[in-house]
């Protein structure tokens, strides 16, 4: 198997630690200090799912798209969703020859709508989408800490394709040390992500606390709630669904299951705030919004929040 992964932040580097354990030739695109340190030093995992080290002599690091490999099984992507346009167009440079004649694209990313730049370029039926249910965070540019787990990671076609067919990227992975599985649900699995991360990622970055602080706090639970409120509505009127049948449903189960095992975990909004980089608020809260406006449904409460963080990232010019 040969996998090129495009991003090298937490969650490209967790996902090429596992690779590489597994004996998977794997190649990453990074940029900057990123990719010198992962030259110089290789790359490292640790956390909740052990320590593994990967030496530089191991890995190719390529600065961009254009310059990667031929005959990929598999391209990662795991850059921000802020980068997606400008990847989409490297991309499509190299559309003939990047993936061999059976290759997917996959989209490690949070957000909903990822796959829109990536569209015109690839079939549909070779586009997946990956949900991760796994906290990271980059204490280091080479460096990538497991810190939060609630599920294996997801791996499944929005659009009708067989999940088996990444099921050898799930094998490798799972047996790398990330747990990691195929499904044929990932369009519910990506809906209970994006309730997750709408619901606690930019207002765990506004106030600056854990998604443990947020339950601390009336006021942030009422926050929350009418956040998850208005996701379900626009989620069943563009037809829609999730593993819960209602907003009551979901957030019984939120607040009292989903939430409290990852109370110590800091949001990747808030990461990308202290680190002084655009935030992926577009394609969470700001997906839910422009989704509910196609369907004529307001959206308040995800509105004041995606305002609040474009504002929050104007203070800081990012």
């Amino acid at each position: 198997m040969k996998v090129l992964i495009i991003g090298c932040g937490a969650v490209g580097i967790a996902t090429a630690s596992a690779l590489c354990n597994s004996d998977v030739e794997t190649d990453l695109v990074a940029r900057g200090t990123t990719a010198q340190s992962i030259r110089n030093n290789g790359i490292e995992r640790y956390g909740l799912f052990g320590h593994v080290v990967v030496p530089a002599n191991r890995l190719r690091v390529f600065n961009s798209v254009e310059e990667a490999g031929a005959g990929y099984d598999f391209v990662i992507i795991s850059a921000k969703t802020t980068g997606n346009a400008d990847i989409a167009t490297g991309i499509a440079k190299r559309k003939t020859d990047i993936l061999n004649s059976n290759g997917l694209i996959m989209l490690f990313q949070n957000g909903y709508g990822n796959e829109q730049v990536f569209k015109g370029i690839f079939d549909l039926q070779r586009i997946y989408h990956v949900s991760f249910a796994i906290g990271f965070q980059r204490p280091q540019p080479n460096i990538s800490e497991v810190t939060v787990f609630s599920k294996p990671v997801s791996i499944g076609s929005i659009f009708g394709a067989l999940a088996e067919a990444a099921a050898n990227l799930a094998d490798a992975i799972k047996n790398g040390g990330i747990p990691c599985e195929v499904t044929n649900e990932i369009g519910k699995t990506l809906w209970a992500k994006l309730l997750y991360n709408c619901a606690l990622n930019p207002l765990s970055a506004i106030l600056r606390v854990n998604y443990g602080g947020l339950a601390k706090s009336d006021s942030s639970i009422a926050i929350i709630s009418n956040i998850i409120d208005e996701i379900f509505t626009v989620m069943h009127a563009a037809g829609c669904e999730t593993f819960w049948k209602d907003s009551e449903s979901y957030k019984k189960e939120f607040f009292e299951k989903i939430l409290p095992p990852t109370y110590e975990h800091r949001s990747s909004t808030l990461q990308d705030i202290e680190r002084k980089i655009p935030t992926e608020i577009d394609s969470l809260n700001g997906a839910v919004v422009r989704i509910g406006s196609e369907y004529h449904i307001e959206t308040p409460y995800n509105k004041i929040i995606v305002q609040m963080i474009k504002s929050v990232e104007s203070l800081y010019n990012l």
